[in-house]
């Protein structure tokens, strides 16, 4: 093959919450399936195919949901429960290449290109990935091919839902034409606006388009659009750099303004990231508390453990500290959104034989034991269960 021409695989789970939920609750296959927040502030995270019949897509507020779909079936997400999944499937990623360019818990990219000689054609490798997805989590993933990392996507959305697809570099301009100029990456509704008005509506007539007389209305931008449009894109595929912090945040559907129930809802979220930062062999030295006031005043607060910790307890104790003074310092304390970071991560280190925190590991690792063996959130604090009133 030429040596600078690329093979890249764009994998995209359908209805990637949704599904989740379907697949574990029989009863639920079918229906119409919206998954995100319930709360008049709530905001659709995913919906079943079911649901997208009826106008009903994701980031659309809940209360716009209800009102077109009103006998569907609303759930607040899982996420310890989708995490868990998307672990099985970027497993299977990594089986093929070492190139993944995670987008989301759902979607990524993964260049292929080293991996031919070994594995055989590109759609081989999809045919490979998407049995094995289906295999591990029997869930559907869409898989597009092609030479970069535009026509990967477009054959991954074209053929939706359980799609298989390959956009090869000599159709590319052909399948592209009839595509309207919204469906380009970089281009928003403030573009395409612009493009409507000077007559613009698919990738072919942008592609043909006067240069001059596009740059007069989206200035420096026209040459890029422009080679986008033909299916050309020379994005790399960017493998993930080490994890630069995990954090847990909750929005609110009425405003805590009790101190007790903030500092349970603190306990929960620290629970979750020090599980996720074990999960991954890591341990981290720095806490932050993010506190939101309504409608949108965002404050932090940050302060630094005297040891890495991957243990709820020590970020709990840092953090509760946190919260508490930005409590003390308000005159009326009310909180939209709480959330808790942990960062500065290093390896997970060999504890000392006699180190008096021993009592916390094995309490993190029991908690850890029973709720990967029953389901996210099986074992919790007392502390947390206060929370659960609100879910």
């Amino acid at each position: 093959m030429p040596p600078d021409q690329r093979f890249i695989i764009h994998v995209d789970m359908d209805a990637f919450y949704a599904s989740v939920e379907q697949r574990d609750r029989p009863e639920l296959r079918g229906l119409p399936l919206i998954v995100g927040g319930l709360g008049p502030r709530g905001v659709v995270s995913t919906c079943s195919y079911e649901a997208r019949r009826f106008g009903v897509h994701s980031a659309m507020p809940t209360a716009q949901a209800r009102r077109l779909c009103p006998d569907g079936v609303y759930l607040r997400p899982d996420l310890a429960r989708y995490e868990e999944v998307s672990e099985r499937v970027f497993e299977v990623f990594h089986e093929v290449t070492p190139l993944v360019e995670g987008l989301s818990l759902d979607e990524a990219f993964l260049d292929v290109t080293g991996s031919l000689r070994l594995l055989g054609s590109i759609e081989t490798i999809g045919r490979r990935i998407k049995d094995a997805i289906w295999e591990r989590t029997q869930l559907h993933a869409s898989v597009g091919m092609g030479p970069n990392k535009l026509l990967a996507k477009l054959a991954s959305e074209l053929s939706k839902p359980n799609g298989f697809h390959r956009i090869e570099a000599e159709r590319a301009a052909q399948e592209l034409a009839p595509l309207p100029v919204g469906r380009l990456w970089t281009v928003g509704k403030v573009t395409e606006q612009a493009l409507h008005r000077l007559g613009i509506r698919t990738m072919g007539e942008l592609a043909a388009s006067d240069t001059a007389r596009l740059a007069s209305a989206l200035g420096r931008q026209v040459a890029a659009l422009q080679a986008l449009a033909r299916g050309e894109d020379d994005r790399r595929v960017e493998p993930a750099q080490a994890e630069q912090s995990i954090g847990a945040e909750h929005t609110y559907d009425v405003d805590i303004t009790e101190l007790a129930l903030a500092e349970a809802w603190l306990l929960r979220h620290c629970e979750r990231i020090a599980a996720r930062a074990r999960q991954r062999g890591l341990q981290g030295r720095t806490v932050t508390v993010k506190l939101r006031e309504p409608p949108f005043v965002t404050h932090t607060r940050q302060a630094q453990l005297r040891a890495p910790s991957a243990s709820a307890i020590d970020l709990y104790e840092l953090a509760r500290g946190l919260l508490n003074a930005w409590w003390k310092s308000q005159q009326r304390p009310r909180l939209r959104l709480l959330g808790v970071s942990l960062s500065g991560f290093a390896a997970e280190r060999q504890q000392d034989l006699f180190d008096s925190s021993a009592e916390r590991r094995v309490t993190d690792q029991v908690q850890d034991s029973i709720n990967s063996r029953f389901g996210s959130g099986s074992l919790v604090r007392g502390g947390v269960l206060k929370t659960r009133r609100q879910d």
